[in-house]
């Protein structure tokens, strides 16, 4: 009989694919001492890898990482056509997984990989970094002890000028995060969603388009996404009955402000309030290690809140609801 350590294996975290991101997904597990092993096809890529954590197990497919006991998850950073076929063969095997965004490419994918992992009992995650911003968890708190009154209106830009998709849209590109956010910040489904967008470069391949939403609590927003710009700004505005947040993560510093700005009727007559700006203080870790550790943090069986199952399909259904909406208006 193989005895194993429990201990160890609580944190023993297999890497699926040491391409465009799972290779940032590496050298954060391997800092927080839960990278066990990795999954490349390509050689290449992988004898870089093996340079550079010589004590991660490797492997050319995933049937081989999964036949070792040790690994408590795994990550998939894969293309996204892969994601759902990985993930299933991971979670039949037993084993805690998260997958990347987009986590899958249609509804039935997704759902199918929640039922999947209920029935086999192992935690689900997708990777919605944003919501392990400590900035935008910071904005989350504001909003619960009542800082900014009620919330009204949210509006995100993610703009650059590329990187060009050919295989996906710049919503289905960039608004993943955007809407993961607006899930969190929320707590609820839209009730409506209307997509508009510009094809220019490629016929059938939206570069520019905008989302706007409305929530049954009486919140509304909009997400502007474009990778025709020609600067880069992620700039997101939180707008509340008593105080404006805005946040600019591509602003060298990352400020996060709270306004003290609003309006009040005087005798029928809207009156500007125009009160303090504050500068709000906020962790400065990086996303991808808060998500990383959270992930590893739940391997023990314990239930993740953010970014599980449900979160993962109501994002995946936003995101399907306005591409319908922006290919029927090609």
């Amino acid at each position: 009989m193989q005895f194993i350590d429990l201990a160890k294996q609580k944190h023993n975290v297999c890497v699926v694919g040491a391409g465009y991101w799972g290779k940032n997904h590496i050298p954060t597990l391997h800092e927080l001492g839960s990278l066990g092993g990795i999954v490349e096809q390509k050689k290449d890529l992988l004898d870089q890898i093996t340079e550079q954590c010589p004590d991660a197990k490797t492997y050319r497919n995933i049937d081989e990482a999964l036949g070792y006991e040790e690994f408590a998850g795994f990550t998939v950073a894969t293309p996204a056509e892969t994601h759902h076929d990985i993930a299933v063969q991971i979670i039949k095997s037993g084993k805690h997984v998260l997958v990347e965004k987009p986590f899958s490419l249609n509804i039935e994918d997704a759902e199918h990989l929640v039922t999947l992992a209920k029935r086999h009992d192992v935690n689900l995650m997708v990777g919605h970094l944003m919501l392990f911003h400590p900035a935008i968890r910071k904005i989350k708190e504001l909003i619960e002890l009542g800082r900014i009154g009620k919330l009204q209106y949210i509006y995100s830009n993610r703009l650059n000028l590329g990187q060009v998709r050919t295989e996906e849209n710049v919503f289905w590109s960039l608004a993943p995060h955007d809407v993961s956010i607006f899930q969190y910040l929320t707590n609820s489904y839209p009730t409506s969603i209307i997509a508009k967008g510009s094809t220019f470069l490629q016929k059938g391949i939206q570069d520019s388009t905008i989302t706007q939403l409305k929530y049954p609590n009486g919140v509304e927003g909009h997400i502007f996404v474009s990778w025709l710009h020609p600067f880069k700004e992620h700039r997101m505005v939180v707008i509340g009955s008593d105080a404006m947040i805005t946040f600019e993560d591509s602003a060298v510093d990352k400020p996060l402000k709270l306004y003290s700005k609003k309006f009040e009727f005087n005798h029928g007559t809207p009156e500007k309030i125009d009160g303090s700006i504050e500068n709000i203080d906020y962790k400065q870790t990086l996303p991808l290690t808060e998500e990383l550790q959270y992930f590893t943090n739940h391997l023990g069986g314990k239930k993740p809140k953010l970014c599980n199952g449900k979160h993962a399909i109501e994002v995946i259904k936003i995101l399907v609801e306005a591409s319908n909406q922006l290919n029927n208006n090609e």
